[in-house]
């Protein structure tokens, strides 16, 4: 599981990025005063009610995926290998139809959801890079011109008429609404 990533605003001026330790540092290192921070999930777009002033341990009692993935829970399954064992529920037809198929009924079912995956996979990426970008934006550029237009282009995948929409945005809120809306995942 990759390392999540923050960004955080004040005013129209990004100020700090990184994990969360690490933006918790860059923010206390500067004087915001009691002005808002706002604080935005590189991930997802999503702001989070994270106080600039806090520690991490508070934050992460809030947020705790923002925290390493150093425990591993136990659980039935194979998991050295990251395998874990969860119940899935068919019709007779469908376990007729696996017992049938080479390997098994598991082999069987991680080969159909890894075609699938690779299938719908460019849609699905570009589909979560639209929803961040929105919900990036709808927090913070609401106000801002073109706001409307711009998000008809972002749903569009209409990059050129997106990146004309923010043309006249702050240079910190168009830039990282143009990294959630079009930066592919491998550019990361």
């Amino acid at each position: 599981m990759s390392t999540i990533t923050l960004t955080a605003f004040l005013q129209q001026r990004q100020i700090a990025h990184g994990t969360l330790n690490a933006l918790l540092q860059q923010i206390q290192a500067m004087d915001v005063g009691n002005e808002p921070v706002f604080i935005f999930n590189d991930q997802n777009g999503k702001r989070l009610d994270i106080h600039p002033h806090g520690d991490e341990a508070s934050a992460l009692a809030v947020y705790p995926e923002l925290g390493s993935q150093t425990t591993v829970a136990k659980s039935r399954g194979r998991p050295k290998l990251g395998v874990s064992a969860k119940e899935v529920t068919l019709l007779p037809r469908h376990w007729e139809w696996l017992a049938t198929q080479p390997g098994g009924a598991s082999a069987t079912l991680r080969r159909l959801i890894d075609q699938a995956r690779k299938t719908s996979e460019p849609a699905e990426n570009k589909r979560r890079r639209h929803e961040r970008a929105y919900q990036f934006m709808h927090e913070i550029a609401g106000d801002l011109p073109e706001y409307e237009a711009c998000l008809r282009a972002l749903f569009a995948d209409d990059e050129p008429g997106f990146t004309a929409c923010i043309a006249s945005w702050p240079q910190d809120i168009r830039q990282y609404a143009w990294q959630l809306a079009f930066k592919k995942e491998d550019e990361k």
